[in-house]
C-alpha cells in the first residue's frame, strides 16, 4: 500500500507496509487458491483474517491453523456466497466475532465448463449466483456496516475470463 507525502511542494510515494495491520478482513473463497494467497498476504501484514469457505470444514480448519498458529484471531466462516441468507449471516458472524469489518474481498468464484448447447439453466444460474450476485449479497450488509463506521474497503476479484471470454464459459 502507498500514500502520497508532500514536503515543501514535492510529492513522493511512501510505502505503508502495515496499513492493514489490526484491520478485520473477510475474504470469500479465502481458504483455497487465490483466496488463500490473499488471506496469507493480509495476515502477513497484520490483518485479522476471516476466511470464507463453502465446504470441507476440515480443510478450512487446517488452513486456519496454518494461517494463525498462535491463535491471534483468524476465523473461518462457512457459507454459500450464492445464497443471500448465508452472506448476511457470515457478515454478521464476522462483525460479532471481531467487533467490526474493515475490508471485504469478494473473491469466491465457480466455473461450469460446458458448451452452451450442453449447459443447463441450473449451470447458468449457479455461476451467476456465485460470481455476480454473491458480490452483491456480501457487499450490501458489509457496506451498511462500513458506512455506519465511516470507513472500509471493498475489493472485487474477477477472472480474466470476464474480460476476454473462454470456450465453454458463456455464463
Amino acid at each position: 500500500m502507498k500514500h502520497m507525502k508532500t514536503n515543501h511542494g514535492q510529492t513522493t510515494l511512501v510505502a505503508e507496509e502495515d496499513s492493514v495491520a489490526g484491520r478485520v478482513a473477510l475474504v470469500t473463497g479465502g481458504t483455497r487458491g487465490i483466496g488463500a494467497a490473499i488471506s496469507q498476504s493480509l495476515a502477513g501484514h497484520g490483518a485479522i483474517v476471516a476466511a470464507g469457505y463453502s465446504s470441507n470444514r476440515e480443510r478450512a480448519e487446517a488452513f486456519k491453523c496454518a494461517l494463525d498458529p498462535d491463535r491471534t484471531g483468524a476465523t473461518i466462516h462457512q457459507g454459500n456466497v450464492g445464497a443471500p441468507e448465508d452472506c448476511l449471516r457470515v457478515v454478521h458472524e464476522v462483525i460479532e466475532r471481531h467487533g467490526r469489518l474493515d475490508i471485504l474481498v469478494n473473491n469466491a468464484g465457480v466455473t461450469v465448463d460446458r458448451p452452451m448447447s450442453a449447459m443447463t439453466v441450473d449451470d447458468w444460474h449457479q455461476v451467476l449466483r456465485v460470481n455476480l450476485s454473491g458480490a452483491f449479497y456480501l457487499t450490501k450488509p458489509s457496506l451498511a456496516h462500513m458506512l455506519e463506521r465511516g470507513s472500509g474497503r471493498i475489493i472485487n476479484i474477477s477472472s480474466v475470463v470476464a474480460e476476454t471470454g473462454n470456450i465453454g464459459q458463456a455464463n
